[in-house]
C-alpha cells in the first residue's frame, strides 16, 4: 500500500510584505516532502486577494494547509473554505467572524504602536523605515531593512472589505500568538484563538515568528500536517 500524500503547504502573507517572509520555512517544508507555494497578490482588494490564494490551490496536488500572517488570516478565513484545504494555520494573525471585517475586529482592541509609523500617500498606506521596529523588532537591522524596502503595500480601505467565508468554524486549525506583538495586539490574538477553538502556541516574537522563530513555527506546521494527513 503506498504512503499517503503529504499536505501541501501554502503560505499567505500580511500587509507590508510579500511571498518571502516564509522563505525561512519553504526550503525545510519541501526538503520533507512538502508542496509548497506562497501566493502572491496585489493587497489591492479583498475579494481579488481571496481569489488568487484559491488560485494557487489549483497548483498543488494535495489538500492544502493554508498558513496564514497576520492579514493573511483574513484571507485564509475565507479561501479557507475551499474543499481542497484541510487545515488552517494562523501567525499572529486577524480572523474576522461573518458579521466582522479586519478592521472592525481590530476596533475592539487598543490600537498598536506601528500605525504611530505609517504614511498614506498615492492611494497606498506605507510602512515607515521607523515601523519595522514595531513589525519585527526582534530581527537584526539588516533583516528589518530588507522587510521594509520588499513591504507589500495596501490600499487604504482594504480592511473595511468583507469576504464570504468563515473557514475557522469548520476546519482543524491553530494559532500561533506573538506575545510582543506591536502591529496586531496579543490579546486580539488570544481572543481569536479561543473564539476559533484553536491549538494555541505562544511565541516569545515579535509581529514576525516566522522569521524571529522559524523553528517553533515549522513544528506548528509539522503538527497540523500530522494531523490533518491521520484524519
Amino acid at each position: 500500500m503506498s504512503k499517503p500524500t503529504k499536505p501541501s503547504i501554502v503560505f499567505v502573507h500580511g500587509l507590508w510584505a510579500d511571498g518571502s517572509c516564509f522563505g525561512k520555512l519553504i526550503p525545510t517544508l519541501q526538503a520533507e516532502g512538502h508542496q509548497v507555494i506562497a501566493a502572491q497578490y496585489g493587497l489591492d482588494t479583498l475579494a481579488g486577494d481571496v481569489a488568487a490564494v484559491k488560485a494557487v490551490l489549483g497548483r498543488v496536488d494535495s489538500p492544502a494547509i493554508l498558513v496564514g500572517h497576520s492579514y493573511g488570516g483574513t484571507l485564509i478565513t475565507a479561501a479557507g473554505a475551499d474543499p481542497r484545504v484541510a487545515g488552517l494555520v494562523y501567525i499572529a494573525a486577524l480572523a474576522p467572524d461573518a458579521d466582522e471585517t479586519s478592521q472592525s475586529l481590530q476596533a475592539k482592541f487598543p490600537v498598536t504602536d506601528v500605525f504611530s509609523h505609517i504614511e498614506v500617500a498615492d492611494g497606498r498606506i506605507w510602512l515607515k523605515p521607523s515601523g519595522t521596529a514595531c513589525f519585527a523588532g526582534d530581527l537584526s537591522e539588516q533583516e528589518q531593512s530588507l522587510i521594509w524596502a520588499t513591504q507589500g503595500v495596501p490600499a487604504p480601505d482594504l480592511f473595511d472589505q468583507k469576504a464570504e467565508g468563515t473557514a475557522w468554524r469548520a476546519k482543524p486549525n491553530w494559532y500561533v500568538v506573538a506575545k510582543r506583538d506591536r502591529t496586531v495586539h496579543p490579546e486580539l490574538q488570544r481572543f481569536v484563538a479561543e473564539r476559533m477553538g484553536a491549538t494555541v502556541i505562544e511565541a516569545d516574537s515579535s509581529h514576525v515568528p516566522m522569521l524571529s522563530q522559524p523553528g517553533l513555527v515549522l513544528d506548528v506546521i509539522r503538527k497540523s500536517a500530522a494531523a490533518v494527513q491521520q484524519s
